[in-house]
């Protein structure tokens, strides 16, 4: 071939690489709306996080993690509580790991849809990330069928060898769909066996995936309610349009029925968790309502907006509308625990929509997957913000110890997530600080 051939060929070749070019980024333009409906998802999936974490739910019906509850990812060893798992992070913490910096938390191993073989893979895993050591409750015979069709019999064998962690003994579990007060007649049951872990010192926290209403009653029954305290309620994470700002929402789910008095003990507890593990330094509480005005709302919201706003010892920031929930204008919303909950459950729903509507607005055929291309590291975001594995649990605050509830459909990852709230609450010394409100002139109005 002559040289001008070669030239008329290379010619050629750059002109319908130009045209292939050009058609693209006219298709691509055509297309906009998708890209703007994904970076506008990018914030509003925040809402539909949750549980999370989030959570995070499965009290009253609670928690899951924000997920909804709590919100995106964990740093390290003194982390916020609601930072996604990302590999930089699980490295930096796998090689840091000292034997002393372990503590011990004991986890109801039969809590949970996917029990015992979900939550043993989790706390498996947590070994080699966070500074743990696991006591695991829950009727042997299952656990060790479970490691085996699951392939953890290896990882077990040599985690209980390696001194990090402790098969306990129990009873039957309390089931899902049973009374709370079960509990009473199952004394043996790992819940309740868990509990006492705790109560004796030997766990710094617990952890269950499993019936909440069983594990509020048994964390009242063998750990108590801090003094003052009435009712004990559960905290969700739920995320803001900041990624690394989640609100606080409490109650979600312990409490259907609320006094005044109760909202404002859960805006001191409050407080002090978004104070001592979210390290925020002045956290702004709000009340949830139908409107901004003092005037607005129902009777309990009236009475109680009266007590919050002559506190002094937090800042209160007024009433909090539904849409400014996940705004960032508040770092802890009160409410009572039969709105809080379908707020939860709320959130949860808005995930799976959007990313339903978000397939549905993908184009489809050839040019579709070009463009999804561009649009796949958006997408893995996205999923990963509205996934409420990444949430965790909720804490359950006023009782006289640390307890994490888990979302009843918790896997490992959501295990993992919930394992690490707990090492944080631990870490942070919200127990002590706590225990400055066991004065009953502090808390009683």
């Amino acid at each position: 071939m002559d040289h001008k051939s070669v030239e008329k060929n290379n010619l050629n070749n750059k002109t319908n690489r130009s045209k292939a070019i050009r058609r693209l980024v006219i298709w691509y333009r055509r297309n906009s709306a998708v890209t703007s409906l994904v970076d506008t998802a990018t914030s509003s999936a925040s809402a539909a996080s949750n549980v999370a974490g989030t959570v995070v739910s499965n009290a009253g019906s609670v928690v899951t993690s924000a997920g909804s509850i709590a919100r995106s990812t964990l740093e390290p060893f003194v982390f916020d509580p609601l930072r996604r798992l990302q590999g930089g992070e699980i490295a930096e913490e796998k090689n840091g790991i000292q034997d002393s910096e372990r503590i011990w938390v004991a986890v109801d191993g039969m809590g949970g849809d996917f029990a015992p073989g979900a939550i043993l893979d989790g706390c498996l895993k947590s070994l080699s990330l966070l500074p743990l050591k696991i006591k695991f409750v829950g009727e042997l015979e299952k656990v060790e069928k479970a490691a085996i069709e699951s392939g953890l019999e290896e990882a077990l064998e040599k985690a209980i060898d390696n001194g990090n962690f402790e098969l306990i003994p129990s009873g039957l579990s309390v089931g899902m769909d049973e009374e709370a007060t079960a509990v009473r007649k199952k004394k043996d049951a790992s819940i309740n066996i868990a509990m006492k872990l705790v109560k004796e010192g030997k766990a710094m926290g617990v952890y269950s995936a499993g019936n909440s209403g069983a594990m509020m009653a048994s964390a009242i029954f063998k750990l108590g309610r801090l003094k003052g305290i009435d009712r004990p309620a559960i905290g969700a994470l739920f995320p803001t349009k900041d990624p690394g700002q989640p609100v606080l929402v409490l109650d979600v789910g312990a409490n259907m029925d609320c006094k005044p008095t109760y909202l404002y003990q859960f805006a001191l507890l409050g407080n002090i968790y978004s104070r001592d593990v979210l390290q925020v330094e002045k956290p702004r509480i709000g009340l949830l309502n139908i409107g901004e005005e003092s005037c607005k709302g129902n009777d309990l919201s009236l009475a109680t907006y009266k007590l919050l706003n002559e506190e002094k010892r937090f800042c209160f920031s007024g009433n909090c509308e539904g849409r400014d929930v996940l705004s960032g204008d508040f770092d802890v919303v009160v409410c009572d625990g039969f709105t809080g909950n379908i707020l939860l459950k709320f959130l949860e729903s808005v995930g799976s929509v959007l990313l339903g509507v978000l397939r549905a607005e993908l184009p489809r055929g050839r040019r579709g997957k070009v463009g999804s291309a561009f649009l796949r590291n958006n997408l893995k975001r996205i999923k990963k913000r509205l996934d409420h594995a990444e949430h965790g649990g909720a804490l359950l605050l006023g009782i006289n110890g640390i307890c994490v509830v888990g979302h009843g459909g918790s896997k490992a990852l959501s295990v993992l997530s919930a394992l690490r709230v707990v090492h944080s609450a631990a870490s942070h010394g919200v127990m002590d600080d706590l225990a400055d409100l066991n004065h009953p002139d502090v808390l009683k109005v």
